[in-house]
């Protein structure tokens, strides 16, 4: 994800920004600490400045932050207020293609002949090897993801503020 200033969401400022947006309502310091796992309401509240300067939040007058963007990060898309690894995305189509081709596969069974049902068992073989392809590219985003985000939150001094 990039905006103007050419700054990356990333690591706990990514999670303070996924909870917000999660949430749907203002919050303020103490709840993103809470609902993000962070060690003090200061983490918190540097996080929600950081995203406040990067024009993705907005104070409203009782102190409390919201939404005011939603954000493009990279390798996620937007689905209502969650983001969905695009991995995951392409692994939910084919296990759709998938049960249509099965579908088709159970109804046509008894009346094709041989080298249809060796042409559609080779195309659902295939549809299964993408499905399981994307689907374990998406956990392998997903821990890594995760791993990164814990280092940053055992390690604060050692990684880039912004």
């Amino acid at each position: 994800m990039s905006n103007a200033s050419g700054e990356e969401l990333e690591g706990i400022t990514l999670n303070v920004y996924l909870y917000v947006v999660r949430k749907g309502k203002p919050v303020g310091p103490r709840d993103v600490m809470k609902g993000a796992g962070l060690s003090s309401p200061s983490v918190a509240y540097r996080h929600l400045q950081k995203l406040e300067d990067l024009g993705y939040l907005q104070k409203n007058s009782y102190g409390e932050y919201v939404t005011k963007n939603k954000a493009s990060v990279r390798g996620y898309i937007w689905l209502g207020r969650r983001m969905l690894p695009k991995m995951l995305a392409y692994a939910i189509v084919f296990m759709s293609i998938l049960i249509v081709e099965l579908a088709i596969f159970a109804l046509h069974y008894a009346v094709e002949n041989y080298e249809f049902k060796i042409f559609f068992i080779l195309l659902i073989l295939i549809t299964v090897l993408a499905m399981t392809v994307f689907t374990a590219e998406a956990l392998r985003h997903h821990r890594r993801t995760k791993l990164n985000t814990q280092t940053e939150q055992q390690h604060p001094n050692t990684t880039n503020t912004r």
